[in-house]
């Protein structure tokens, strides 16, 4: 009957995921969210079904009258290690029902580790990785086989000489000493009758930091020699089962990475090259046992996120060979990730591989924009250089493992003659799905969105970072700057998630949290006021507006509720100049008190709003009367209503208070008209915190024309100042030839990327998950053709123009309010618009 109405009325279901991942592995929540997609009709209501049986249903939600696709478990309690199947039923508006196919999960080990934590040393110092192996029989036909593995450091798992997986640099970062993460891996495959060997190589990652830099990552409290704990499960057809788990009979050695620093580079001796050494017939008589260690933690808990992969090669547009023993490569674009280099040459030869952003006019890289804050203490761990030391057994090849680099250049430094056989490079980054598209007739436009996103990538590696070279740092503010522009673009929920996570593990007890998360200890004294931290207010009310999911608020409400505490109770008048301030500006500097104050108005009002969400009346109270009190304080200081200015009428002094609320609604206009008076006159003059406010600003208060031309601008100081000099990610300063603070692939001004959206196309969420949205679209005279394509949970939104038609697609179960532009056939008007393909005129 289902199938026969899915037909007949295009009705379908898609994108069945599972705490926002497809069929994921090993996840240890309570309560799995499920999320679905709706083609064909507008849900009305739906009931979910779950069971270990895709034929036989044991748990059912009941008809729930519900639009939006999300739905949190709450059935019987999920058992460890057990294969779940779910699918949903929906019925719409229009009288028509349909039933998706299963979709599964599967549960993680949660709580039930059966393996000891083993190392093999306790010597922090000892800087070769260590392998480990282990031997075990396989008697009877396998039905399936899982191996969990958590790490204090991160790994590379192998069975019978196979790399299991294709994650790079697994487990994510935590703060180890309060969480560390496990992965879970389908291994049926990689298992055979008979004899086997499971090996696993670690590297050190941000766990035993042995590099030496500013932020003294070489005395974190958790730092230790790598560790790990395994448990292999084994379900054979017979309906047995069989577990093999890490322990001291576990057997180890070093292996030929004899260094290897997340934050520098990684060294690989191949002439210690132990050859089979994972596998099942390799003779382990000469490794010595592995030691027993304790977990680095108390909280052991499931990686549930969109995994760090390779997720392009990319090949050198040009090899210049400056001498007999100097070659650079250069691949024409900046990325965060890898090289991987094919040679052949002489036993002992010494191939250097050293990563840059630019070059000296000589041709060689230059480093200096990016090693500002290292510290070496000796010459044996040089910045971004990777060494390979060649065996000369013909054709060898070498890629880091635990390492990478922010780089567009390489050069190759060898003192031997070498024959290159081949180099490429490899992006890396979290692989996040592609959630939004932007198209234009202004090319520069589309390479500034490019870069912008290439920035974005570069710097979402497990966590956001400021940059992928220099620091590689959780840096709060640059995170939620640029958190729209991710969320418009990509699919992230899942990173997200993990760093708020790390925000409450960071968390002091009096509710403080540091400027860089993760972090060893340092930053709670220095760069984290409400300016950089109020992350932990913004970004989960970002995940809900985006996705229409509570979880975030749910999760980070208490974290919020004690950083808010602090404010107030430190700061009662309303009023704190706790923070960086405008960061990096062009030239003006706006008071700090005038933009930290700002974002404590903003922490405390999504506060509040949170509360509402949750159902907590008083707190919503209590927090929305504290927000007007700081908003009323904030005017009688900063607002001379005479001027309609705030301050000295700086654009950040202005743009914030616009952006952010702070404006009273009676002189918005002039405000926004102070604005663009200033920004004609004085071209972009602003930092960090005025980016993010004064494109939106402008736009909002009917200068679109104004953020347009700073946006397209071709000049300095501008983004597209920086693409006429080919840049191809963003930068961290407006000048391109700074003396300092000059990373040429950073993220912290790439609001930009938002703007696209929010102004051109004029798409934003109006209420949770895009159930509603306002379609404020702004057509610049000069721009011929423009697009912006959304995949909304709800399905696509798309708005956009080609010389004189607009069109605007909304998907099923979204409401829009579509505010007319005044160059539209018919003037400016107010439309209320549903589901559907709408097309529109613009006069001549």
């Amino acid at each position: 009957m289902f199938r026969f109405l899915f037909f007949i009325s295009s009705l379908f279901l898609q994108d069945l995921r599972t705490e926002h991942l497809d069929s994921p592995l090993g996840i240890d929540v309570e309560a799995p969210r499920f999320t679905w997609k709706v083609k064909g009709g507008e849900q009305t209501h739906f009931q979910i079904w779950v069971s270990t049986d895709s034929l036989k249903w044991s748990y059912t939600s009941g008809k729930k009258q519900e639009g939006f696709p999300l739905f949190a478990y709450d059935g019987p309690q999920l058992k460890p290690r057990t294969k779940y199947y779910w699918k949903v039923q929906v019925w719409t508006k229009e009288g028509l029902t349909a039933v998706s196919s299963a979709a599964q999960f599967e549960t993680g080990i949660m709580k039930e580790w059966k393996g000891h934590w083993i190392s093999d040393s306790r010597d922090i110092d000892l800087k070769p990785a260590p392998y480990f192996r282990h031997k075990f029989t396989v008697k009877k036909p396998i039905k399936q086989a899982r191996a969990y593995i958590a790490v204090g450091g991160l790994y590379e798992l192998s069975l019978n000489g196979q790399r299991i997986g294709d994650h790079f640099l697994d487990p994510l970062y935590t703060r180890f000493d309060r969480r560390v993460l496990y992965v879970t891996h389908d291994v049926t495959s990689a298992l055979q009758r008979g004899e086997n060997a499971i090996g696993v190589l670690l590297g050190n990652g941000w766990y035993n930091h042995q590099s030496t830099a500013v932020w003294y990552f070489d005395k974190a409290p958790w730092r230790n020699r790598p560790t790990f704990c395994l448990d292999l499960y084994i379900q054979y057809t017979d309906g047995t089962e069989e577990r093999v788990s890490s322990g001291r009979n576990w057997k180890t050695a070093l292996s030929p990475t004899i260094f290897n620093s997340i934050y520098t580079a990684e060294h690989y001796d191949a002439r210690l090259e132990i050859s089979g050494w994972d596998s099942a017939d390799f003779d382990d008589k000469d490794w010595k046992n592995a030691i027993p260690r304790s977990a680095p933690a108390g909280k052991i808990v499931s990686q549930s996120v969109r995994p760090i992969r390779k997720t392009l090669e990319i090949k050198p547009v040009r090899i210049i060979q400056l001498n007999d023993s100097i070659r650079v490569v250069d691949f024409g674009r900046n990325i965060s990730g890898v090289t991987g280099i094919k040679v052949k040459g002489a036993e002992g030869t010494e191939v250097r591989l050293r990563h840059a952003e630019r070059l000296y006019e000589n041709g060689r890289t230059d480093i200096s924009n990016i090693d500002a804050h290292y510290r070496p203490t000796d010459d044996t761990d040089p910045f971004q250089t990777d060494i390979f030391i060649l065996s000369g057994k013909g054709e060898e090849y070498f890629c880091p493992k635990f390492n990478y680099k922010g780089f567009q250049y390489v050069e190759i430094q060898c003192k031997e003659p070498i024959k290159i056989l081949d180099i490429k490079a490899y992006f890396v980054h979290s692989d996040v799905p592609v959630k939004g598209k932007v198209n234009s007739s202004d090319e520069l436009l589309n390479k500034i969105w490019q870069a912008t996103n290439a920035s974005y990538l570069s710097n979402f590696v497990g966590y956001p970072t400021d940059c992928p070279q220099r620091e590689k740092n959780g840096w709060t503010g640059d995170a939620h700057i640029a958190s729209e522009t991710g969320l418009f673009n990509f699919d992230g929920i899942t990173v997200y998630e993990k760093w708020l996570a790390d925000h409450r593990d960071e968390q002091q007890a009096n509710g403080v949290l540091p400027s860089i998360i993760p972090t060893g200890g340092w930053g709670y004294e220095w760069g984290n006021g409400p300016d950089w931290t109020s992350t932990i207010a913004i970004i989960p009310w970002n995940l809900y507006m985006y996705y229409g999911d509570k979880r975030p608020l749910e999760e980070n409400y208490d974290a919020l509720k004690r950083y808010v505490g602090y404010l107030l109770e430190n700061y009662p008048s309303g009023l704190t100049d706790w923070g960086l301030g405008d960061w990096i500006p062009v030239k003006s500097r706006s008071p700090v008190e005038l933009t930290s104050t700002a974002y404590y108005y903003t922490d405390v009002l999504i506060l509040s709003k949170m509360a509402g969400v949750l159902g907590n009346k008083e707190d919503e109270k209590f927090y929305a009367d504290k927000a007007d009190y700081i908003k009323n304080t904030f005017n009688q200081k900063y607002f001379i209503p005479e001027k309609a200015i705030y301050g000295s009428g700086l654009q950040t002094e202005l743009a914030v208070p616009l952006y952010w609320g702070l404006v009273p609604k009676e002189y918005k206009q002039q405000v926004a008209d102070n604005l663009a008076i200033r920004v004609k006159s004085d071209g972009l003059d602003v930092g960090l915190l005025g980016t993010k406010a004064i494109l939106q600003a402008l736009s909002d208060g009917g200068h679109g024309e104004v953020a347009y031309a700073l946006a397209s601008r071709k000049t300095y100081p501008s983004w597209g100042w920086w693409i006429m000099n080919g840049a191809t990610t963003l930068f961290e300063n407006w000048p391109i030839d700074a003396k300092s603070d000059i990373s040429m692939n950073h993220i912290m001004f790439g609001e930009i990327g938002a703007w696209y959206y929010k102004a051109l196309g004029g798409i934003r969420p109006e209420s949770a998950g895009f159930q509603k949205i306002l379609v404020k679209p702004f057509i610049p005279r000069e721009l011929e053709r423009f697009s912006v394509e959304l995949e909304s949970p709800l399905g696509k939104i798309v708005s956009g123009w080609e010389g004189r038609n607009y069109t605007l697609e909304i998907p099923d179960g979204v409401e829009a309010e579509l505010h007319v532009p005044k160059e539209f056939v018919g003037g400016s008007k107010v439309l209320k618009l549903k589901a559907g393909r709408h097309t529109f005129k613009v006069e001549p």
